[in-house]
């Protein structure tokens, strides 16, 4: 059954920016704040937002936690293990307060939506201050008002699909950005949580991610990624009908070099998207394409809406448009009833499309999902030989698949000094994959040509072409 989509009026933005303005004047507020985050780009965009609210408070980042008067955790539940984390670090927190009585520790984010996880926070962590959920993002400034002139625990967590506009971001870089389409996800695949903590889709209007871009281009950005859970189905429940790879079209007209996204449903990639990225000036060869499974009864149990040779159909029909595109995946291993002979087919899949690189990972119930009330759970020794048989597999192709690179003309944007050597600088090229070269600090934002030499690993090593 559809949600309404709700947009963020302006005047409950202002009502906001009311409380940002008491928060500033407040003589007993934090001076300094902490974002801890874990999980997907799309949670390090939202704490982004939360610093660049905090920033207008008044407060000043600490570069750690332990220097913080104010720290957030921005949580993520879609592996058990970054929720252990989160919640682990937590619980430090509470010893740290005994000799820094004034320490404020809020948890946000997707655990936080997560069914039952408020009451829990209530019960078990009643030494957090605040606590809200992914749809209370833009009330930060109201939520830490009432914090602040609360005694107790406050926990803030709605069940809304919402859209906020113009809230201020603090960024990462200054040479890339994230730039988030849409919202939520529609596919409820078995195994995942998404959609119960980020809520159904919803896609930002176009004009407002326009007018953000233009914004972004004219601050100097080089590169944007666009964010969503799906961003193949960009264009659900908007006014004016518009696709991703309409919306593609409207990007590239601009200045903005380098064009990137994800993530992507393999059922929803079309051809016009594919034809797009062929004939666009600015969008990276570069296509993040999770398969999960290389076998159609799993692939079936998980809900995936697609079968194997439709997946390899639409790998082929991308390679065949953009010659040596870089092609990554997300693949699970150990799913419910998944047999050795399924599992034989994941490695078969791979084997035959030779990705560029693959994030493994091990099946993890997460309560409330379908996959978690499924019988024959694979035993967890299982599951981890598996993993281990597949990351070897992809880590002996890798190395052959990105020695085509070797010879090859490449362009780096620098996003840092490399940790082994201050006269080495690392980045992405435009297939997406991580490339080492020589250079110094003063590189960093700018991007550099170099020619390939060499493979290591999972990265490429490049000598600098410029004059």
């Amino acid at each position: 059954m559809a949600r309404t989509v709700t947009h963020v009026t302006e005047a409950e933005m202002e009502r906001q920016r009311e409380f940002i303005r008491e928060i500033r004047e407040m003589p007993q507020r934090p001076n300094t704040f902490h974002v801890v985050t874990y999980g997907c780009q799309m949670n390090a965009h939202d704490s982004e937002k939360i610093a660049g609210m905090l920033q207008e408070m008044g407060m000043t980042e600490a570069e750690n936690r332990e220097d913080a008067e104010f720290v957030i955790f921005n949580t993520c539940c879609v592996r058990d293990n970054a929720e252990r984390r989160a919640l682990g670090n937590v619980t430090w927190l509470k010893e740290v307060r005994k000799t820094h009585p004034n320490l404020m520790i809020a948890v946000c984010g997707c655990m936080i939506q997560e069914p039952g996880m408020a009451e829990k926070i209530l019960k078990q962590y009643r030494f957090i201050d605040l606590a809200f959920g992914t749809s209370n993002l833009h009330r930060l400034p109201e939520l830490l008002y009432e914090a602040l002139n609360s005694a107790g625990s406050l926990v803030r967590v709605t069940d809304e699909d919402v859209i906020a506009e113009g809230l201020p971001v603090h960024r990462l870089r200054r040479d890339a950005a994230y730039l988030t389409i849409m919202y939520g996800c529609d596919n409820f695949c078995s195994f995942c949580i998404v959609p119960y903590v980020r809520g159904r889709e919803r896609s930002r209007r176009p004009e407002d991610i326009l007018r953000e871009a233009r914004q972004l281009q004219d601050s100097g950005v080089k590169e944007i990624m666009l964010l969503g859970q799906n961003v193949n189905s960009y264009g659900k429940g908007l006014e004016k009908s518009m696709s991703f790879a309409g919306l593609l079209r409207e990007l590239d007209r601009m200045e903005i070099p380098r064009i990137r996204f994800m993530t992507s449903h393999p059922r929803d990639l079309s051809d016009e998207l594919i034809e797009t990225m062929a004939d666009s000036r600015h969008i990276l060869p570069q296509f993040h394409l999770p398969v999960q499974s290389g076998n159609d009864e799993i692939l079936r149990k998980m809900n995936r809406h697609y079968t194997r040779e439709q997946y390899l159909n639409r790998v082929s029909r991308l390679r065949e448009a953009i010659p040596g595109i870089g092609l990554t995946t997300d693949i699970i291993v150990g799913f419910p009833g998944e047999t050795e002979d399924q599992f034989r087919d994941t490695m078969s899949l791979v084997e035959e499309i030779r990705y560029d690189g693959a994030f493994t990972f091990i099946y993890s119930p997460r309560v409330g999902t379908r996959a978690a009330a499924m019988e024959d759970q694979i035993p967890e020794e299982v599951s981890s030989r598996r993993i281990q048989e597949l990351i070897s597999l992809q880590e002996g192709l890798q190395r052959e698949t990105l020695s085509r690179f070797l010879g090859s003309e490449e362009k780096v944007l620098v996003e840092s000094v490399s940790r082994r050597s201050d006269q080495a600088v690392s980045g992405k090229g435009t297939h997406g994959i991580s490339i080492t070269l020589p250079g110094r600090s003063e590189d960093i934002g700018r991007i550099v040509p170099c020619r390939i030499t060499g493979i290591k690993n999972n990265t490429l090593i490049a000598e600098r072409t410029e004059k």
